[in-house]
């Protein structure tokens, strides 16, 4: 493999047949090396294959200026969520991730932590994802010796669930909040509390998730149907709430399953 492009002392670019671009990191992997000049193989640490050009021409800018010690702990932090969450994350997360721990230890070195106002409500909505956030906390400690707060790992976990739903950050957060605002409505509608240990909450939730993107992003199917009473009641409830808050209109589909999981998890309760 021959150097496409030098971005810093440790990260370069090459590329492979079909034109394919792969970004290569390894520790003086570019020491004194140019365009042109033969990958040394026994550097190699670090392979990335983006294959989103835009995001790709991103995260090479991010590297001119990023220390290697973030761009390894950020690389597994991703690893780490893959593995855990059994899912693909999209391309963006290598940029966003990088960019946001790269701040955040910076941040944290002239006592500048921001608190994360969505810490409660993600510790409660994206239960997997704070748990990866928590573990990545433990990772930046372990690579860069910055013990970051706690807000950190729910502002790790929405990168990450923003990759999951391949959403913007803007709408991620209102994601969050419509969630939550259903929560309790369905919360003080049946004067419960939830058992948020429960397989029923837990799909309740996974619902809400996609339920809010789809009310973010204007797809929605159509069928009508209602079954329970008393959940459809609390469902109008919300459909009202949506409507005043966000002037997004709820279809007969929406109000169907919202009324069928709002059953489900308050019978769980």
């Amino acid at each position: 493999m021959k150097i496409a492009k030098v971005i810093n002392n440790n990260v370069v670019s090459v590329l492979k047949e079909g034109n394919q671009e792969l970004v290569i990191m390894g520790r003086g992997i570019a020491f004194q090396k140019k365009t042109g000049d033969p990958v040394d193989e026994a550097r190699i640490e670090k392979v990335f294959t983006l294959d989103n050009k835009d995001v790709s021409e991103k995260f090479k800018t991010l590297l001119y200026d990023i220390p290697i010690e973030c761009m390894e702990v950020s690389e597994e932090i991703i690893s780490y969520a893959k593995l855990q969450l059994g899912k693909k994350l999209n391309d963006s997360i290598y940029v966003s991730l990088t960019d946001h721990i790269n701040f955040a230890i910076q941040r944290n070195k002239k006592g500048l932590d921001i608190k994360n106002a969505l810490l409660w409500e993600t510790k409660r909505l994206y239960k997997d994802e704070f748990a990866i956030g928590k573990q990545a906390l433990a990772m930046v400690k372990n690579k860069t010796g910055v013990s970051l707060p706690e807000d950190e790992a729910g502002f790790i976990a929405l990168h990450i669930v923003n990759a999951e739903l391949n959403e913007e950050m803007p709408n991620i957060i209102n994601i969050t909040k419509v969630m939550q605002e259903i929560l309790r409505i369905v919360k003080y509608h049946f004067k419960i509390e939830f058992n948020e240990e429960s397989l029923h909450y837990y799909r309740f939730v996974t619902h809400l998730k996609f339920f809010a993107q789809r009310l973010f992003n204007g797809t929605h199917r159509l069928f009508a149907g209602e079954k329970y009473r008393r959940a459809y009641e609390c469902t109008k409830k919300i459909q009202t709430c949506i409507e005043r808050a966000y002037e997004h209109k709820l279809t007969s589909d929406e109000l169907l399953y919202l009324t069928i999981h709002i059953e489900r998890v308050v019978k769980q309760a």
